[in-house]
């Protein structure tokens, strides 16, 4: 079909009613790939809104000097509104101005970029990132009515899967090339099959006590209950000071880790237990702290046992100084502080 004659069409369906979204769509099924792109739907709806009737080229004596104009620029600002994914080629087709205008427009004008959408957990609801300010706010207010204090008595727990190998980052992988050189190669691997199951227990002085547990078991509340247990006799061999003191417990909220027989035991310990909201290991220094590091460090090494890892794992944790867990400890007050910043959205960094 002619361009005219889509207009005509086009017309037609904007008079009985349909959206350029539903317009576009008809069009597409009957005519698939040769139907005209969707900025172009929206340009000739918007036109027959404003009470255009032909759909005919208009008569042009040429390219004006001035393409930039504010009718212009409201014109590309609401193609983007309506359609957030939508193409230069696409807006330079609908509004017959050159490529280098229509970045110009985005660029300095509008002050758009398009970027990819991030990973996150979850797509969190309002409910979700409401909680997750009440309880920001709630460790933050704990936090600085003695910052000394409450460092001193944290504890925190996480459990993460160590892999007999575990591929190195892309940033790990690079190396120095010559002029000429071709640029290194390497085959992509994936994280072997063969894994334990960490949980590590640790305070702003290192690590207090991990437990392995290997591939085909899993953790039961009456297992992380026993797990509880060990860590309070571990607490009282390596951090005497707090014997007389009440811990600052702070758990994720794995069904295990809140079920009842682990709640019992956190209560028969007399641990306070730190609030957390659902859906946020940005807020868990585990997770945003110690693993990735872990992680990184493990990328590129094999491993052919349990003991392996576990020994390797252990000998990692021992060689980091003291002040690294208290540095790592740390980063939680401006995370916190990102997050109510945030309104309670994901703190990426």
């Amino acid at each position: 079909m002619e361009k005219s004659e889509f207009r005509a069409v086009i017309k037609h369906l904007y008079l009985k009613g349909l959206t350029p979204k539903e317009i576009k769509a008809e069009l597409d099924e009957v005519h698939g790939t040769s139907a005209p792109v969707f900025a172009t739907v929206y340009n000739w709806v918007n036109e027959f809104k404003r009470g255009r009737t032909s759909t005919k080229d208009e008569h042009r004596s040429g390219r004006p000097v001035e393409v930039t104009t504010p009718e212009m620029i409201d014109k590309i600002h609401d193609m983007v509104l309506s359609d957030r994914r939508i193409k230069v080629r696409e807006i330079v087709e609908a509004t017959g101005i050159s490529q280098g205008t229509v970045f110009s427009i985005l660029h300095e004008k509008l002050g758009v970029k398009k970027i990819s959408a991030r990973w996150v957990p979850r797509l969190l609801s309002v409910e979700n990132k409401r909680n997750r300010v009440v309880d920001s706010e709630a460790i933050l207010a704990l936090f600085r009515r003695n910052p000394d204090e409450f460092l001193r008595r944290y504890i925190t727990v996480d459990e993460t899967w160590i892999h007999y190998y575990t591929p190195e980052t892309k940033e790990q992988s690079k190396q120095w090339v010559f002029e000429g050189e071709r640029a290194p190669k390497k085959a992509k691997t994936v994280k072997s099959a063969g894994k334990v199951m960490a949980t590590v227990f640790w305070d702003t002085r290192g690590i207090i006590y991990t437990d392995y547990l290997e591939k085909g078991k899993t953790i039961t509340g009456e297992y992380y209950a026993s797990l509880l247990h060990r860590l309070s006799e571990e607490i009282k061999e390596k951090r005497p000071h707090l014997k007389k003191k009440k811990i600052l417990f702070h758990q994720d909220n794995a069904r295990v880790h809140t079920c009842a027989v682990s709640m019992a035991k956190i209560t028969e310990l007399k641990f306070e237990l730190l609030p957390h909201p659902p859906y946020s290991p940005d807020l868990a220094p585990s997770d945003f702290f110690l693993f990735p590091n872990l992680k990184k460090w493990l990328g590129g090494q094999r491993f052919t046992s349990n003991e392996m890892v576990i020994a390797q794992t252990n000998a990692y944790f021992e060689d980091l100084p003291k002040s690294y867990f208290l540095d790592g400890l740390k980063k939680l007050e401006k995370r916190l502080e990102k997050c109510i910043e945030l309104k309670g959205d994901y703190v990426e960094k």
